[in-house]
């Protein structure tokens, strides 16, 4: 994460202003209701000032995209309110999936929204002379970094809800095969900390590794480092966050944040809020466990301040904060703009803070205890429901159960069911010819018509989608057929007939496995996600005794 010396004694000799770069104008365009795009009162065409206008509106859309900004982990969006169409040359932009498990993009609901699934990431690069300052660990410089902070961010299709999913760095994984797109050095599978994913071509692998693990597709990647951080916490003012005893993240053999605060409430902001986020040594049992804890207080305080009026006012600190935030920033190349950001930032912003959850991935200690694993049954219980895009916190509204299903109203045997092998994946590899067998099996269920799609793809669950409410009870009379359960079946504004598809959870046979269909479909994350509601203002970091002053 080197910065370019040329781009940054250029950035120090002059920073344009606001009427030297433009403003883009298109962001405020095509409201209905006469508002600009920061939701403030309109600015008549005809009225005088033109250029002060466009300032002032450009001011307030500042300040309104600020808090759009913060909702993304650890400051990764500190470019969501930058609208300077230069900086878009800040921006580094990486391969969103270097692995090949061919993963499915969610179809979408029957009012044609899907979720949404951004991975956010801390890298520890101390590739820079700021990075190395904020985060020590000098011999570490020239080392390529590790992603020790890693949150799935889940948006739900409505817009209704945010959950978000933090993998503490040492849990145990199968990192897939990786090939790095700059060097064309290609990393074979192998089995090691989440963290180590990053090394191996980029953010790109981290995102094919939690793809594998998660059977969750992921939209987009956003990777920002110390410098990034500080910035971001400068910018909001402070975060109010709270410990309850004096912490000093500081021992004799040089483990520590250096984080020193006293019992109570504490407004942090810059180098403190790095410490605060990094602090391992010091709060609960010295793990990522209690760090990634500490993250989610930290982020539901920023997401509250923000969205309780906390604004950006400075200009010139904006401008500041602009520069050096695109430049800590890397994000996929499906969001290598600003225009981009915004937009993304627009559909964070619809979430209240009383649906956003934070909560870890279930897990248990492997041997030694000198790492984690995926908890049995648990951990994949919370996969499934980002998966199935039910949020963590049990509060999405129920669905009202007809009174009795209704009928098919095409007979079997003329039926058009298209059946599709979804058992890919690049760490299990696919199962050959599991369409045709499911396909067959249908047959002898009498649904003569059924045929196959031979495009190979990856699916956790087996699922079968329909089009429109009249061929519901057709969809359903098929996964009756075959033992699935009603949950399996789901309708889709872009589905074309019946399709099923053969999820890595059915393999084998051609009997739907009694463990798969006995799944009950989690509402709420279980006690051991750990799970904290944005509205949660009585938070407090447990500080270990051993770390305290």
């Amino acid at each position: 994460m080197r910065q370019s010396s040329v781009r940054g004694d250029r950035s120090r000799r002059h920073q344009p202003d606001a009427q030297e770069l433009g403003w883009d104008d298109s962001l405020y365009e095509g409201r209905s209701d006469g508002r600009g795009g920061d939701g403030g009162a309109a600015v008549p065409e005809e009225s005088g000032g033109h250029g002060r206008r466009r300032r002032r509106r450009g001011r307030r859309i500042l300040r309104w995209t600020a808090g759009i900004a913060a909702l993304l982990v650890l400051g990764t969006a500190g470019a969501g309110y930058l609208y300077y169409e230069h900086l878009n040359g800040n921006l580094r932009k990486g391969i969103l999936d270097l692995g090949g498990g061919g993963l499915k993009k969610p179809e979408p609901n029957a009012f044609g929204q899907t979720p949404m699934n951004i991975l956010l990431l801390g890298s520890d690069s101390r590739n820079s002379k700021a990075n190395v300052k904020l985060g020590g660990a000098k011999a570490d410089v020239g080392r390529k970094p590790l992603a020790d902070v890693q949150m799935l961010l889940h948006v739900s299709a409505d817009r209704s809800s945010m959950s978000v999913l933090s993998i503490p760095r040492d849990t145990r994984v199968t990192i897939p095969e990786c090939t790095d797109p700059k060097s064309g050095e290609k990393y074979p599978q192998t089995t090691g900390p989440i963290n180590q994913s990053l090394q191996h071509g980029g953010p790109g692998c981290t995102v094919a590794t939690w793809k594998e693990l998660t059977g969750i597709y992921i939209d987009h990647f956003m990777m920002i480092d110390f410098a990034g951080v500080v910035q971001m916490a400068d910018a909001v003012g402070g975060v109010p966050v709270c410990v309850d005893g004096n912490i000093y993240s500081h021992d004799s053999k040089g483990h520590g944040s250096g984080l020193k605060l006293t019992k109570g409430e504490h407004n942090i902001k810059g180098v403190q809020a790095l410490q605060w986020l990094r602090t391992r040594y010091g709060f609960e049992d010295n793990t990522d466990i209690g760090r990634a804890k500490a993250q989610h207080m930290y982020m539901n305080s920023m997401i509250r301040q923000l969205k309780a009026g906390t604004k950006l006012t400075d200009p010139g600190k904006l401008q500041a904060l602009a520069e050096a935030a695109t430049k800590a920033l890397t994000v996929d190349e499906g969001l290598g703009s600003v225009k981009k950001l915004y937009d993304l930032g627009g559909d964070l912003n619809r979430v209240p803070v009383k649906r956003i959850t934070m909560a870890t991935m279930p897990w248990s200690y492997g041997p030694g205890e000198s790492y984690v694993m995926p908890k049995p049954g648990e951990a994949e219980q919370v996969f499934a429901m980002l998966r199935n895009d039910t949020a963590l916190d049990g509060k999405d509204k129920k669905k009202k159960k007809p009174a009795a299903d209704p009928k098919p109203t095409t007979p079997k045997e003329q039926l058009q069911v298209t059946v599709q092998n979804g058992t890919n994946g690049a760490i299990q590899g696919p199962v050959v010819g599991r369409a045709s067998a499911i396909q067959g099996q249908l047959a002898t269920l009498g649904y003569a018509s059924a045929g196959t799609d031979a495009t190979l793809i990856a699916q956790a669950d087996t699922t079968i989608t329909y089009g429109g409410q009249d061929a519901e009870g057709d969809a359903l009379a098929v996964a009756k057929a075959l033992g699935l359960p009603k949950s399996a079946v789901k309708e889709s504004s872009s589905a074309q007939g019946i399709r099923l598809i053969v999820g890595n959870d059915w393999r084998t046979g051609t009997a739907y496995p009694e463990a798969a269909g006995g799944k009950q479909q989690a509402e709420k994350a279980p006690e051991s996600a750990d799970a904290l509601n944005g509205e949660d203002k009585k938070a407090c970091m447990k500080v270990n005794p051993d770390y305290t002053w």
